[in-house]
């Protein structure tokens, strides 16, 4: 049976969701106002692994991931660059989405924007203030927390520690210091909206409170985030829903853990945020991917050269060992009655993997454990195909769609983007190279590589320019050259 840890509960929980063979997801998403970095990535592959084991399992996941396009940062950095800042939002949110989309990332069900559910907020917030949980301050609202006898339980808080924290800028008209804003009053060169109380915006907080509830209903199954969210934002998210409905918001609350590059904490002062497009540049999509999944989604992850080579050595063992299997694997219906002991032996070990699989799963989605198991996998398929000269077809074949099946939930084998090889070896041709595609490809990479060494830039640039227009893209990585379909 899955157990997942519950934020809330702070504890291993058995996962019973709200409708059987359904489960309901939220994940609070990005705010739009630079390009996404491997922080954001880390979170994003951590729950479309999530989401894929819950699909494994059979269940029928919805999935909705909220785009914040109002915020203060977005209002600052559109101003700075003079733009609209509903326009610069929607710019970084295609941008994130396209890189989140590079990365192997299963799209969400939606992706809601805040800018498009303003009245569905302001009718929360008025709830709150005829609730007397909210009041009105010339033109803000705020939410009076002390109202809300549970908060502090997500973040494991008591209220003397919040107030002690707490503080008020000068501008604000809030009564207390741990009081959050749900509407704030129109300031010069910000995007407003007409509202009971005058022309304002909401604040952060409110959005994830009704887009989730809106399109998911309460309480939901699922709603999870990086771990740096659990205070404010999700304990704040808790308080105006049950506040406003009076019923529990959710049933449980997962966190991922955060991502620390070369042992940092990964920040703009300490200059080492990394985006996720020039991580993507330098290593392979499938190579970050399995970097995150061999940490536990709660760990701290930590980013370095060492760790993705590490992750790059460790996934070729594990394609090397697909590839082997797919050279032998023929489709039809395995009679286990037709093999001999050796045989026999291999397939107790392919049902004893994908049972160790699951059982990590299970846990927590416990994604270390469960590469354990496809390693296990792979040795066993390696001394097996050792001692078979001649395995049986049906059951290299029955072998590899488990062995996919359970690495599909991992993020690693993704389907491959075919090959024009029509226009591969129309390129070949010219360069009198004959072939299968791949094979070209590669022969290609070694004649742009001794023209580089030549100073021969011409022919150089000109493979390399050939290749895009036919869907390659190369990849210079020092003396390595990768290439990927685009």
């Amino acid at each position: 049976m899955l157990k997942i840890y519950n934020t809330l509960t702070r504890q291993k929980e058995p996962f019973i969701p709200m409708e059987e063979g359904i489960v309901k997801l939220y994940v609070c998403g990005m705010t739009t106002y630079s390009d996404a970095h491997i922080g954001h990535a880390r979170t994003y592959v951590a729950f479309d692994i999530i989401r894929r084991y819950l699909e494994y399992k059979g269940y029928k996941v919805f999935y909705v991931q909220n785009i914040t396009d109002i915020d203060d940062k977005i209002i600052k950095a559109a101003n700075e660059a003079g733009m609209d800042a509903l326009e610069y939002s929607a710019y970084y949110a295609r941008r994130c989405l396209e890189d989140m989309n590079k990365l192997g990332i299963k799209p969400a069900d939606l992706y809601p924007k805040a800018s498009e559910h303003i009245n569905d907020m302001i009718e929360m917030i008025e709830k709150l203030v005829e609730k007397k949980f909210a009041y009105v301050a010339n033109g803000d609202v705020y939410f009076s927390v002390e109202k809300f006898r549970d908060y502090g339980r997500l973040s494991n808080q008591k209220m003397d520690e919040i107030k002690a924290g707490a503080r008020i800028k000068p501008e604000e008209k809030k009564r207390k210091p741990e009081d959050f804003a749900l509407w704030k009053a129109a300031k010069p060169g910000e995007p407003k909206w007409k509202s009971p109380w005058g022309y304002g915006r909401p604040g952060w907080h409110i959005e994830c409170s009704v887009m989730s509830s809106k399109y998911l209903g309460m309480p939901f199954d699922v709603h999870g985030g990086g771990a740096d969210l659990i205070f404010p934002h999700h304990e704040n998210e808790i308080a105006q829903a049950e506040a406003a409905y009076g019923r529990r918001f959710v049933n449980y609350w997962l966190h991922s853990g955060m991502l620390k590059v070369e042992g940092e904490k990964m920040s703009k002062s300490l200059g080492n945020v990394i985006l996720l497009r020039e991580a993507l540049k330098k290593w392979r999509s499938d190579t970050l991917r399995f970097f995150f999944a061999s940490y536990h989604y709660r760990s701290p992850a930590d980013f370095s050269e060492e760790a993705l080579k590490n992750a790059e050595n460790s996934l070729k063992r594990l394609r090397v060992a697909k590839e082997k299997l797919e050279e032998f694997a023929e489709e039809g219906k395995l009679n286990e009655k037709e093999l001999d002991e050796v045989e026999r032996e291999y397939l107790r070990e392919i049902k004893t993997a994908k049972r160790k699989f699951e059982e990590a799963m299970d846990d927590d989605f416990n994604t270390p454990k469960a590469l354990e198991s496809l390693f296990d996998f792979v040795k066993e398929t390696n001394k097996f195909l050792m001692e078979k000269e001649k395995p049986n077809r049906k059951l290299c074949n029955h072998a590899l769609k488990e062995f996919m099946r359970m690495a599909h939930v991992l993020t690693l084998f993704q389907e491959e983007k075919a090959i024009n090889e029509k226009a591969i070896r129309k390129i070949g041709e010219k360069y009198g190279i004959k072939g299968e595609a791949k094979e070209i490809i590669e022969e290609l990479i070694e004649i742009r590589k001794k023209a580089r060494k030549e100073k021969n830039y011409k022919v150089a640039d000109a493979i390399r320019d050939e290749l895009k227009k036919a869907g390659i893209e190369l990849e210079d990585m020092g003396e390595e050259t990768k290439w990927r379909i685009i």
